[in-house]
């Protein structure tokens, strides 16, 4: 394919981005005791390395009462500077360019060591996610606020970086004042839309103050935020065209969504299930009515879709985050023309955003490298080639095979069935999860790449080990279904998950799904049977349906759910079953939950080790190392990391 667009340079105000690719703000968790760190540095460099365009940083706090974690940048005083200077040189030393970003989230509040922080915003409205209900700003505050911006901002320019963004996307403070359902003020920062604009123009004209006039200055913003009280996408094209008319402002960078609530945060990073460049016409409606450059961003994952994007002028440049995440080295194999080599973003959500809302570093399930850049480095050569063989292509057995091949070692990998990618290929059966299996086409490439020798309808077992006697064994068999030890009636039509995955049974009209999990197969599976006809019920051993998948996924499957008439009923332990009677029990307290006239049980119980092959080779003189759902059933994160860790120490 060739990039007309993708590879062109960009100019803003005198600075030239080498490309149309860019790496939107995004929390890395990284930052240490509220400085930028060695390690968010070497994030971020591994990125400028791989060829994108831009990078901007994530998010800082430019007012003390608005940090609530150490893991968030202060940038409110100087202490944050020699972090920044590190980020800068890092990106600039393989020409990308780089900005800060500056935010304060208003009503939308954390908890800092335990208790919960004063929000401060413009009116006393509360906001519906994290149900905080705010201090009306004085004029004191703003005017306070508005200095405190101008001050982080110096301090990024004194580091180095070439612009900064201001946020007002996602219902953050700035869109907050822009708001007449949320600005109820009286004084000259509410009332108009002239005047719930003011405090928006005087931080533009306060940052441009302190960067000078040969920095780069931008805004992020919602072109709709989706949620009952957000601002709409005809409001926003109103304040973009205000915003137009600044002429300190260098660019509008275009997202969807909010934090106000939990339908609108779906879209902060909107998982596989929602289409691809979705924000694009939303950016594309503003960049016809505005003369600055027009960023957007929303599951461009692949350089096609944003040369797509380009070409059909919707913007000037391509925010693809997780893209990078997944594969740092995408511009650069993008433009080599090696696209069978990317590996591309799944939407999973699992290791970026998901690791973010644990609290932890990030990183992606597919490349456990990312955000672990000086913990892991570079992949060191094997000293000795050594004979591997790999029992099992699942995720696991894959990357280890790829690993290990890369390295230097002879490795053959064996899979049981005549296909690659163990649980995924039932994973991507489900409605909106068809993406999932790119996952196996990614591992697989990785293999071809490195060397591995793979032999399918294979299995591995004592004998073959010991005529081919290699000097490394990596099971990585994976697990089955789980069926409790419960009185599940002989005349009960009661089927595994796999079964209907496989559509192997026939569900009937009415089904209950025992849900022990609470993770993507009991959602799944409720999803594929209302939409082919059946009378749901999702019985989830957990307090709610998804307890285990990250936030935005599991609330947007919620969504799809009610939308299809799905009775989710929380707190429920199978207990049995007869006839057309499932029995469970309450989970606290211990009450039983009955339901009648049940055509088909659905046991999502989990999975258990597949031990066979350790036994068998137990007293092996090979090293035998075990990896995956066959030391505990997991996820493929756990699976790939354990892959990777195996084979580097090889």
């Amino acid at each position: 394919m060739t990039f007309k667009h993708l590879f062109t340079p960009h100019e803003i105000r005198g600075h030239e981005i080498r490309n149309r690719i860019f790496s939107t703000a995004h929390q890395t968790i990284l930052a240490e005791d509220g400085v930028p760190s060695d390690h968010m540095a070497a994030y971020h460099e591994a990125r400028a390395r791989g060829g994108v365009g831009l990078i901007v940083t994530e998010s800082a706090r430019p007012y003390a009462d608005d940090v609530s974690h150490g893991y968030y940048i202060d940038a409110s005083n100087d202490a944050c500077i020699a972090g920044y200077r590190k980020i800068a040189r890092a990106v600039h030393r393989h020409g990308a360019k780089v900005f800060g970003q500056l935010n304060h989230g208003g009503r939308i509040a954390y908890s800092h060591d335990g208790l919960r922080l004063v929000p401060h915003g413009p009116s006393a409205v509360p906001d519906h996610r994290f149900h905080c209900m705010p201090r009306i700003m004085s004029k004191p505050y703003i005017q306070d606020l508005i200095g405190a911006f101008a001050g982080a901002a110096v301090r990024m320019m004194e580091a180095g970086l070439d612009g900064v963004e201001l946020t007002a996307s996602h219902g953050m403070l700035m869109a907050q004042f822009l708001n007449p359902l949320t600005n109820y003020r009286t004084d000259e920062y509410g009332g108009s839309a002239e005047n719930r604009y003011r405090f928006v123009a005087q931080l533009i004209a306060a940052t441009r103050l302190a960067i000078g006039e040969d920095k780069i200055l931008g805004i992020r913003l919602s072109a709709e935020e989706i949620e009952p009280d957000g601002i709409d996408a005809a409001g926003w094209l109103d304040i973009c065209k205000r915003l137009n008319e600044e002429g300190g402002l260098d660019y509008l960078n275009v997202t969807v969504g909010s934090m106000m609530g939990l339908g609108g945060s779906i879209h902060v990073v909107p998982p596989m299930a929602i289409e691809h460049a979705y924000t694009a016409p939303k950016a594309g409606a503003i960049k016809a009515v505005v003369d600055k450059s027009v960023f957007v961003a929303g599951r461009i994952n692949q350089p096609q879709i944003a040369e797509r994007v380009l070409a059909d002028g919707q913007a000037h440049m391509c925010g693809m985050t997780r893209a990078l995440i997944s594969d740092p080295e995408m511009p650069n194999k993008a433009r080599a023309g090696r696209l069978e080599d990317i590996r591309a973003c799944i939407g999973c959500n699992q290791a970026c955003i998901g690791h973010y809302h644990q609290g932890v570093g990030i990183s992606c399930i597919q490349h456990p490298i990312s955000g672990r850049e000086l913990i892991l480095g570079a992949l060191p050569v094997a000293t000795k080639q050594k004979t591997v063989i790999v029992a099992g292509g699942g995720p696991g057995g894959m990357k280890a095979a790829a690993v290990a091949a890369e390295r230097g070692h002879k490795v053959t990998l064996y899979e049981a069935s005549p296909r690659l990618g163990g649980q995924v290929l039932l994973a991507q059966t489900l409605p909106g999860r068809s993406e999932f299996g790119v996952l196996v086409d990614n591992l697989a490439r990785e293999m071809t790449l490195a060397g591995v020798e793979v032999r399918l309808k294979s299995t591995v077992d004592r004998a073959l080990i010991d005529r081919e006697n290699p000097d490394v064994v990596i099971v990585a068999t994976g697990a089955v279904p789980y069926r409790p030890d419960l009185e599940i009636g002989g005349d009960v039509h009661a089927v595994e998950a796999w079964q209907v995955l496989r559509d192997e049974v026939n569900p009937g009209a009415s089904v209950v799904i025992a849900d022990w999990r609470c993770d993507w197969v009991g959602m799944g599976l409720a999803e594929k049977l209302a939409r082919e006809g059946c009378h749901v019920r999702l019985c989830v051993d957990g307090v709610h349906a998804g307890q285990n998948l990250q936030m935005y996924l599991r609330d947007y499957w919620v969504g799809e759910l009610h939308k299809l008439r799905v009775e989710i009923i929380p707190y429920a332990r199978l207990f049995g079953a007869d006839g057309g009677t499932v029995y469970f029990l309450h989970s606290t307290s211990g009450e039983p939950i009955i339901f009648e006239d049940v055509d088909t049980l659905v046991m999502a119980q989990g999975h258990q080790p597949v031990t066979k092959l350790e036994e068998e080779l137990a007293g092996c003189s090979q090293h035998i190392h075990l990896i995956g759902d066959c030391l505990s059933p997991r996820s493929a994160e756990e699976a790939i990391y354990e892959g990777l860790m195996t084979a580097r120490k090889i």
